[in-house]
């Protein structure tokens, strides 16, 4: 089971092989946010709160281009 906080290893796409923390969960779509993974570029209009300009933040990943490595949650699973 995934989670928010846990950590994760992609099996597939351009960030084969990373590892990352979970950081949000969309259950409708199947999809997560991982720290540091599947970077994008995105164009941010100036405004009276921040600058603007080109910023890079993460993107969501299928939740099937992912497998749990999270020692803590793998013993839980083995005890059951």
């Amino acid at each position: 089971m995934i989670k928010k906080g846990t950590q994760v290893k992609v099996i597939t796409g351009k960030d084969k092989g990373k590892t990352g923390e979970v950081l949000e969960i969309n259950r409708k779509l199947n999809t997560v946010k991982i720290k540091s993974i599947n970077m994008i570029k995105k164009h941010l209009k100036p405004t009276k709160e921040n600058k603007g300009g080109i910023i890079s933040k993460e993107n969501f990943i299928h939740i099937s281009n992912i497998k749990n490595v999270d020692k803590k949650v793998q013993k839980k699973e083995v005890k059951k």
